[in-house]
């Protein structure tokens, strides 16, 4: 599989989460005609601070010009690059329960540069089924598809007992990268990159966000004291 453009550069994991962010404020602000944007301003329209901004941008060797800032078409063109989204990501769901589904059937995909080119079930039973414009494939076709459609990312929507065994077949098909819905922890090779998106660990925080005593840690005496740390929005 073709390496992507992010992984033969030095950039911290961090930084990388945030040029996503980055790219749509910036096609945001390029769909009102806006032509430049100064640190300050791209900052605030991505909810991080200018600093930290201009830190991650200097990865890409990218610098505004001061007074002026930075050239949001130029800037744009560099982080599509990058994120290499400038070529089409063909994609694979595998498991085609209720989440596989609506992942399926979201049209956000295509906008971005990814093709959800098959999706994927161990059941027989589902096995078959139409999802969208897509037929429901076995497992055991999915060394065929990576091979002739050259599928780069395998999605995981399946059950946590189901998950490394998906994982499993997608790293023996050829797929290097991962995205899971599964709340477990995969083993993988060195060579595969795993993103976990754990829907139910981001909801504890904002349920722990509103509580009116959050930060308040009880004391082995039945007491509360003040916790040292805090949950907030990473910049």
């Amino acid at each position: 599989m073709t390496m992507h453009p992010l992984e033969r550069r030095d950039i911290p994991a961090a930084t990388v989460t945030r040029l996503p962010i980055y790219l749509r404020s910036l096609q945001d602000l390029a769909s009102r005609g806006v032509t430049g944007v100064s640190s300050d301003e791209l900052a605030a329209a991505a909810g991080v601070r200018s600093t930290q901004l201009r830190k991650d941008l200097s990865h890409l060797g990218s610098h505004g010009v001061r007074g002026v800032g930075y050239d949001v078409g130029h800037l744009t063109a560099q982080l599509a690059h990058a994120l290499g989204v400038t070529r089409i990501w063909p994609v694979a769901i595998v498991g085609m329960g209720n989440l596989g589904r609506a992942l399926a059937a979201y049209s956000g995909f295509a906008t971005e540069g990814f093709d959800v080119v098959a999706v994927l079930d161990r059941d027989p039973t589902i096995v078959g089924e139409r999802v969208g414009e897509l037929t429901v494939l076995p497992m055991t076709a999915l060394p065929r598809l990576v091979e002739e459609r050259g599928i780069a990312i395998g999605v995981l929507a399946t059950s946590p007992s189901g998950a490394q065994e998906a994982t499993d077949a997608l790293v023996a098909a050829g797929v290097e990268a991962i995205l899971t819905f599964a709340p477990v922890a995969l083993t993988v090779p060195p060579t595969v990159s795993v993103r976990r998106v754990d829907l139910a660990t981001e909801l504890h925080v904002l349920a722990f966000l509103r509580q009116p005593d959050a930060g308040v840690i009880p004391s082995s005496r039945g007491t509360t004291r003040a916790g040292s740390t805090k949950v907030g929005r990473a910049g």
